[in-house]
Parts: structure tokens; C-alpha cells; sequence
């Protein structure tokens, strides 16, 4: 199995949690993602010490507070692929976030450095832009959660849903460089759904120009592939719908990357 693939535990644990990958899991310095599957009644908390933090529910309602800010029955959707955005909880560095769960409730912990610079907020359904991006067999839907214009110290989380058949993060690009204004560093994962988690797949690859990475990764419903560089398109196959989470992160929050020379021509016929 490729070490950029993380399965979720078979069960969760007693605090819920099915995924935990911190930096060092990683081998890297900024992002950090966990996922949380929890009870009606069962409660989450966290100390965000020197991380920002941005909960996202992915599926479920919640009551949800920081030290200073409290919110009452959030969250909408009941699966990822209900059609609406993700409630999501900002919260900033040397803060607390706690959610009780008021059904079953599914959580994406993402965590990058903080700097105290912003205060805890509630991201709604209503202040996510939601975008098409691509063409054809390349078109993708973009939920702008936590995008370059809003506020954060270092977070980047967007949620993509690519349509049955086509591709997504296509034509392929990387972000591995620190090389501004033309690159950016941002290290990068994807959760994966799919609406048949018995049945359907998805294919993440992720690639370098010198092939000295070069990985073929078949993923499945609850699965989380790392990208610390190179290039990372991903293929929906027919029959099937499929969401990700991606969260980004790195030195600088800017998000500058570089198309595959081979494939960017297909960015012409859009």
C-alpha cells in the first residue's frame, strides 16, 4: 500500500476518531487533518495551542462554542452530498473548540501554524462561494470554505465534487516550490466520499516531473491521500459521485501553482 494513502481505523474510537494524521505523521511542517465520527450526545473537544483550526461537519448537526463565541444547532446536511455547503468553526491559536453532537455527526479537524491574528468564527452555508471549474469531462464543483480572500494565518479548505466520469485537479498542477510570485509551497490532503461506499473507487496520482515520485493510488470512501509535492489529479470513474476535503497549507498563504507543461494545453480549449 503507498504511504501517501491513510485508511480509517475499522471503528472509531472512544473519543470518535477514525483518521489522525499530525506533520510528523506526515513527514512535513504544516497541515494537519484529523476525522471524528461521533454519537448523538457525544462531545469533541480541543486546545489549539499554537495551530489555527477549521472543523468542518461534514455530515450532522452540532451545538458548538470557543472561549468567547458559542453557535446552536449548526449544520444542515446530513451527507456530504446533500446540496449545500459545509457549516465549518474558524478558531485561531491559544483557544479551545468543543461540539456536542445533537445526531450522528461526522467532523474534519484541519489543523495549520497560527498566529492569534483572527478571532473564532462560524463559516455558514451562505458565506461559502460555491464555483464550476473546468469543462466537459474536466468540470468540477468548488466550495470555497476557507479561500485566499477570507481570513486565516495559514488554512487553506476547499470541498470539491467531481461528477461521475470526469476528472478533477485537471490539467494537473503542483505547488511544491517556494518560488513567488510563481509558485508557492502548500502541502496538500484530500478525504475522500463517495456516494457508494461498498462499491465505488476513485484514482488519486500523484507525480513529479522527474518521476522520482510517481504513484498510482486507488481510493475509497473514507480515505485520506497525502500530497507533500509533485502533481495530484484525480479520476471519478462512471456510476459514481465523489467528494473531497482539501485542506492546503504552508510558509506563506498564497496559493501559486504550476501546470503540467505536457497537459496544459487543455487549459486553451476552455
Amino acid at each position: 500500500m503507498s504511504e501517501l494513502l491513510i485508511k480509517p481505523k475499522k471503528t472509531p474510537d472512544q473519543d470518535g476518531n477514525v483518521i489522525k494524521v499530525s506533520p510528523e505523521d506526515a513527514g512535513w511542517k504544516y497541515v494537519g487533518f484529523e476525522v471524528y465520527q461521533l454519537k448523538a450526545g457525544q462531545s469533541f473537544e480541543k486546545e489549539t495551542g499554537n495551530l489555527e483550526v477549521a472543523v468542518v461537519l461534514l455530515s450532522g448537526r452540532a451545538d458548538a462554542s470557543t472561549n468567547s463565541k458559542s453557535w446552536d444547532n449548526i449544520g444542515k446536511r446530513m451527507s456530504v452530498f446533500d446540496d449545500s455547503p459545509a457549516y465549518t468553526v474558524y478558531v485561531s491559536s491559544d483557544d479551545k473548540v468543543a461540539l456536542k453532537a445533537l445526531t450522528d455527526l461526522e467532523i474534519a479537524v484541519c489543523t495549520a501554524p497560527g498566529k492569534g491574528t483572527y478571532e473564532a468564527r462560524l463559516i455558514t452555508p451562505e458565506d461559502v462561494a460555491v464555483a464550476r471549474r473546468g469543462y466537459g469531462s474536466l468540470e468540477r464543483e468548488i466550495h470555497n470554505v476557507l479561500p485566499a480572500d477570507k481570513p486565516a494565518d495559514s488554512l487553506f479548505v476547499f470541498e470539491v465534487f467531481t461528477p461521475e466520469g470526469n476528472w478533477s485537479s485537471y490539467p494537473p498542477h503542483k505547488h511544491d516550490e517556494e518560488n513567488l510570485p510563481n509558485e508557492s509551497y502548500l502541502e496538500e490532503t484530500y478525504y475522500h466520499k463517495t456516494n457508494s461506499p461498498e462499491n465505488a473507487f476513485a484514482i488519486q496520482r500523484v507525480y513529479t516531473d522527474d518521476k522520482s515520485l510517481d504513484e498510482t493510488i486507488i481510493v475509497r470512501d473514507g480515505e485520506l491521500v497525502l500530497v507533500p509535492k509533485g502533481y495530484h489529479p484525480v479520476s471519478n470513474p462512471p456510476g459514481y459521485k465523489l467528494y473531497y476535503l482539501n485542506v492546503m497549507a504552508g510558509p506563506v498563504r498564497e496559493w501559486k501553482f504550476t501546470n503540467d507543461k505536457d497537459h496544459e494545453w487543455l487549459l486553451a480549449k476552455n
